[in-house]
C-alpha cells in the first residue's frame, strides 16, 4: 500500500510546527517532538520564538508515570532539539519558556504528518510504554463553523510493548491560556468540572481585550481533576506538580483561593493498565475563548487600540458563550467531527498524484489555520498576507497576494464570496478605485493611493470564478454592476484610450509601479475582460459584452506584436508620451546627482523591462483554472512558459547573487528566480524583489506549465518547493514570505485541478474531468459548492463519490489522451449513491 504520510525525524523534525486551530479562530503549533508551542489565539500571532520575558508562556504538555518496583516519570515529549536551547532560554537565562522544559523526556521522536492531522511517536528502550500523540482541529470543506472551532483536540494512546501488564498514571497539564492584563495572575480563577476538566477565567471587564476564558477537558473517561496547581513564586508551580506526579500522589482539588498570587493551571489525571501488546487511547481537548478584538486596521494605525469597547468580536464569539461551552459542543460532535475530518483527509491522500503533489497541497491548507485568517462575528473573512513573530504582516486581504490562493474559493466558497463583496462592495469608491487593502472591522477605506493593477483585475476574474463554483445566480446579479464599475476604473486609469493595453504606470505585487506595458498585468487584464464579457452576457449587458471582448481582442493582439521577443513576453518600459506626467518632470532638472543621472540613462526604477519574469503570462493561468475563454495566444504561452523554466529555474542557487532577501532559498538549494534577464538589459535597479524566490510563485509556474501539458517540468518545481521545507531549515507547515504562513503559497491547492483537469460549473452542471497522467485507475478529491468528494476513472467508467452533500451533473466533459468527448449525464451524486458513468 502507497504511504501517504509525511514523516520528520532526527534533524528534519527540528523546525516543524503544524498548525492546529480554527478558521479565525488562532491556532496552537505541534511541533516535532511533540510540544505545544506558538499559543496565537489572541486574534494577534504570537511566535515562540520570542520568549514571553520573565512569566512563563503558555503551555500544555502530558505526563507519565509508570508505576511498579521501579517507577519512572517522563515528559510526554521527544528530546528538547539543542538549536532551540538559547531561544528558549531568554537569551541566556536558562531556558525557561513555558517552564517544564527540564523534565525527563522520551528517548526518540518521530513526527509523521497527515494534514490535517499530525501523529508523534515516542518511544524509549528503558521504558515499557510507546506512545503516540494525534493532535486536530476539525477541518470539513464546506462547514466553516466546524472547521473554526477555537480549540486544540489531542489523542495520547500508550501501548505496552513490554512481556508483563503495566499499571500507569496520565496526567495532562495546561495552565491559563487567558490570563488578564489588569491583575494579571490574581485576577484569575480554576474551577473543577466534575466528569470533564478544568475552566479559567478572569476579573476583567467583559468589554476588555483581554476577558475571556479557557479550560482543558477530557473527550472520554471522568478524570481525577486537579482545578488549581500551587501558586507561589518562582518555580513553585512546576516544581510542587513534578513531585506529586512522580512520586505517584496527585492530589485533586476543586478551585482556586481568589486573589492569590502565582502560576494558574490545572491538571487531569487518568489511570491505566495494559495487558502485553495493549493499547489504549485517552483524548482530550482544550480550548478558549477571548470575545473582544480592541485593534482594527483601517485608516489609523496598524492595532489603533482602546480598552474600553471592542471594535470587533471573532466569529466564535456568535456561536458558543465561553470555553466551557466550547468543550460541551466538541464533546458532543466529537465522533462525528473526527471522523468528518478523517473522511477527509482520507480522500485527499488517496489521491493518485505524486507525493510531492499531496505534499504541497495538504502543508499549505494549515494557512487558513494560522493567525494570517481572521473571521467577523458577521461571517466575513479577512486575512493578512502573512504572520510576522507578534503581528500580521501585511493587511487587508490584500488583492494582489490573495490573487494567487486557490484554497478557499474551493474548500470554503462561503467565505471566498465574502471577500470578493469586501473588494467591490465596501472596499471600492464612487469611481470604481478598490482599495486593495480592506478595512477590518466591516467598513470604507480612504483612496488616497495607488489602486493595484493585477489585484483589481484579477478581482474580476474572481467575480467570474465564484459564480461559477457557487452557480448564484442572484449573487452574480448583486456582484456585476460592481465589477463593470472596477473595470471601467482601470480601463481609464491605464488603458485610457481604449486601445486594449495597460500603459499608464501601474501598482503590482511587487509593491512598486510598472511604467508602460508588461506581459503579466496585460495578461491578467485579457482575462478580465474576457470574464467581463462573458458575464454581461449572463445579466444581459449586451453592448458592454461587445465592447469588452473588442478589447480583449486588441489585448491579445497587442501583446502578441509589441510585447512577444520570439521566446517570451517582457515589458516595454514607457515614460513619455502619457497622462502621467510624473517621472518626465522628475528627471527634467539641473540635478546631477547619482540618482538622477541613474535616472535620466534608464528610465523609471524597478521595472524588469527584457527580462524574462516568472509571472509574465500569469492571467492565462487565472483563466484556464477559472474556465475563462481568452484570445490569447496559447502557443506564445507555452514558449513563454518554457523560456521561465529554462532562464529562471536554477537547480544550485550558490553563483546567484541576491541582495534582496535570499533567505527563501540560498547556497546550493534550487528554485525559481522571479526574474532572470537572459537577452541582457537588467536594470542597474530592477524591480525590488527580483532576486528572490517565492513559493507561491513557483506554485503558479509548475500549475501552469502542468495545465500546457508539461508535466515533468511542473512537477520538478513543485518537488523542489518541497525540498526546501524538509523540516531541516524550514518548517513544512510555514512556506514564508513577508511573514510566516504567507497566503500566496495557497497556489499550491491548483495542482488538483491542473493533474485532474476537473472543473465544475454549477451554473451549468458541467463537469470536466481529464487526467494529465497515465495512471488508471486515477483517483483525485474534489471539492464544489454543492459538496466534495473524490472523481475516479478507469478504462471504461467514471465515478463520483460525495462523501458529502451532491454533485448534480448535467454534461460530462472528458479529456483522455489529448481527445475531449462530451456526455450526456442528467444524474447525481450523492451520499451514498455514487454516479457512475461509463465512458
Amino acid at each position: 500500500m502507497k504511504k501517504t504520510s509525511f514523516t520528520y525525524e532526527g534533524k528534519h523534525a527540528l523546525q516543524v510546527a503544524m498548525p492546529v486551530g480554527g478558521i479565525g479562530a488562532g491556532n496552537v503549533s505541534l511541533a516535532g517532538n511533540g510540544a505545544l508551542e506558538d499559543f496565537s489565539i489572541r486574534h494577534v500571532p504570537q511566535k515562540s520564538a520570542v520568549p514571553d520575558g520573565w512569566q512563563p508562556a503558555a503551555s500544555a504538555f502530558g505526563l507519565v508515570h509508570i508505576r511498579g518496583q521501579q517507577p519512572v516519570t517522563r515528559l510526554l515529549e521527544g528530546p528538547l532539539p539543542v538549536e532551540k536551547i538559547y531561544n528558549f532560554g531568554l537569551n541566556g537565562q536558562g531556558l525557561r519558556r513555558a517552564g517544564y522544559e527540564g523534565m525527563p523526556r522520551f528517548a526518540k521522536s518521530k513526527f509523521e504528518g497527515e494534514f490535517p492531522f499530525g501523529h508523534v511517536h515516542l518511544s524509549d528502550p528503558k521504558l515499557p510504554l510507546a506512545v503516540t500523540l494525534t493532535a486536530f482541529n476539525p477541518y470539513i470543506p464546506l462547514d466553516a463553523k466546524n472547521s473554526g472551532i477555537p480549540c486544540v483536540i489531542l489523542e495520547y494512546t500508550f501501548t505496552n510493548r513490554s512481556r508483563r501488564p503495566v499499571e500507569f498514571d496520565f496526567v495532562y497539564n495546561m495552565s491559563s491560556l487567558t490570563t488578564g492584563k489588569t491583575n494579571g495572575w490574581k485576577g484569575e480563577k480554576s474551577q473543577a468540572v466534575p466528569g470533564r476538566g478544568v475552566l479559567f477565567t478572569n476579573d476583567e471587564a467583559a468589554n476588555s481585550e483581554t476577558f475571556g476564558s479557557s479550560g482543558v477537558w477530557s473527550l472520554g473517561a471522568a478524570p481525577v481533576i486537579k482545578a488549581a496547581w500551587l501558586r507561589g513564586g518562582w518555580f513553585d508551580a512546576m516544581s510542587a506538580l513534578w513531585r506529586e506526579v512522580d512520586e505517584g500522589r496527585f492530589a485533586a482539588n476543586k478551585a482556586t483561593v481568589d486573589g492569590q498570587d502565582g502560576r494558574v493551571g490545572g491538571s487531569l489525571l487518568f489511570k491505566g493498565q495494559l495487558k502485553p501488546g495493549a493499547s489504549a487511547t485517552f483524548p482530550l481537548v482544550f480550548t478558549w475563548y477571548l470575545p473582544n478584538v480592541c485593534w482594527r486596521r483601517g485608516d489609523g494605525n496598524l492595532f489603533d487600540p482602546q480598552d474600553a469597547t471592542p471594535y470587533w468580536q471573532p466569529y466564535y464569539a456568535g456561536q458558543w458563550t465561553d470555553a466551557a461551552d466550547v468543550a460541551k459542543y466538541v464533546r458532543a460532535n466529537y465522533a462525528t467531527l473526527r471522523a468528518r475530518t478523517l473522511a477527509f483527509k482520507d480522500a485527499l491522500f488517496g489521491s493518485t498524484l505524486p507525493r510531492e503533489v499531496i505534499d504541497a497541497v495538504s502543508a499549505n491548507l494549515g494557512i487558513l489555520k494560522s493567525p494570517t485568517a481572521l473571521r467577523q462575528k458577521n461571517g466575513n473573512f479577512w486575512g493578512w498576507e502573512g504572520c510576522g513573530v507578534g503581528w500580521g504582516s501585511c493587511d487587508g486581504t490584500c488583492t494582489h497576494v490573495w490573487n494567487y490562493a486557490q484554497v478557499m474559493p474551493h474548500l470554503f466558497p462561503d467565505l471566498e464570496r465574502t471577500v470578493r463583496e469586501q473588494e467591490l462592495l465596501r472596499s471600492m469608491d464612487e469611481h470604481g478605485h478598490v482599495n486593495f487593502r480592506a478595512a477590518i472591522p466591516d467598513g470604507p477605506k480612504r483612496h488616497h493611493y495607488h489602486a493595484a493593477a493585477d489585484g483589481q483585475l484579477g478581482g474580476i476574474m474572481k467575480v467570474w470564478r465564484e459564480w461559477q463554483i457557487s452557480g448564484d445566480n442572484e449573487w452574480l446579479g448583486k456582484m456585476w454592476p460592481a465589477a463593470r464599475l472596477s473595470l471601467e476604473f482601470c480601463i481609464g486609469k491605464w488603458d485610457p484610450d481604449r486601445q486594449g493595453a495597460l500603459v499608464e504606470p501601474h501598482h503590482n505585487t511587487y509593491d512598486i509601479e510598472f511604467w508602460g506595458p508588461d506581459g503579466m498585468c496585460n495578461t491578467i487584464y485579457l482575462g478580465a475582460l474576457s470574464a467581463a464579457a462573458l458575464m454581461a452576457d449572463a445579466t444581459g449587458a449586451d453592448a458592454d459584452a461587445a465592447e469588452y471582448r473588442r478589447l480583449a481582442a486588441a489585448c491579445a493582439k497587442f501583446l502578441d506584436a509589441e510585447l512577444f521577443n520570439g521566446e517570451y513576453y517582457y515589458q516595454q518600459v514607457q515614460y513619455k508620451n502619457l497622462r502621467d506626467k510624473s517621472f518626465v518632470e522628475k528627471i527634467n532638472t539641473t540635478a546631477n546627482d547619482e540618482v538622477t543621472r541613474l535616472l535620466k540613462k534608464e528610465g523609471p526604477k524597478y521595472q524588469y523591462g527584457t527580462g524574462c519574469l516568472s509571472d509574465g503570462v500569469i492571467g492565462a493561468w487565472m483563466a484556464l483554472l477559472y474556465g475563462i475563454e481568452t484570445p490569447v495566444n496559447r502557443a506564445n504561452v507555452r514558449k513563454t512558459l518554457s523560456a521561465i523554466y529554462k532562464h529562471n529555474f536554477r537547480r544550485d542557487l550558490s553563483g546567484h547573487a541576491n541582495l534582496q532577501r535570499p533567505g527563501y532559498a540560498i547556497g546550493h538549494e534550487a528554485g525559481l528566480l522571479l526574474c532572470s534577464w537572459p537577452r541582457g538589459g537588467k536594470p542597474t535597479l530592477p524591480f525590488v524583489y527580483s532576486d528572490e524566490v517565492w513559493t507561491g510563485i513557483e506554485y503558479q509556474v509548475a500549475v501552469h506549465l502542468i495545465l500546457e501539458g508539461k508535466v515533468r517540468e511542473g512537477l520538478e518545481l513543485v518537488k523542489t518547493v518541497r525540498g526546501r521545507y524538509d523540516g531541516t531549515a524550514r518548517n513544512p507547515y510555514d512556506e514564508y514570505e513577508c511573514g510566516s504562513y504567507y497566503a500566496r503559497a495557497m497556489a499550491s491547492y491548483a495542482l488538483l485541478p491542473a493533474l485532474s483537469g476537473y472543473r465544475y460549473s454549477a451554473v451549468s452542471k458541467t463537469l470536466w474531468f481529464g487526467p494529465q497522467l497515465p495512471t488508471r485507475p486515477f483517483k483525485v478529491f474534489f471539492s464544489a459548492a454543492s459538496g466534495y468528494g473524490t472523481i475516479a476513472l478507469t478504462k471504461t467508467t467514471l465515478t463520483v463519490t460525495v462523501l458529502e452533500g451532491a454533485l448534480p451533473v448535467n454534461e460530462l466533459q472528458l479529456t483522455v489522451g489529448g481527445k475531449t468527448k462530451t456526455l450526456a449525464v442528467n444524474g447525481s451524486a450523492k451520499v451514498g449513491r455514487p454516479l457512475v458513468v461509463k465512458v
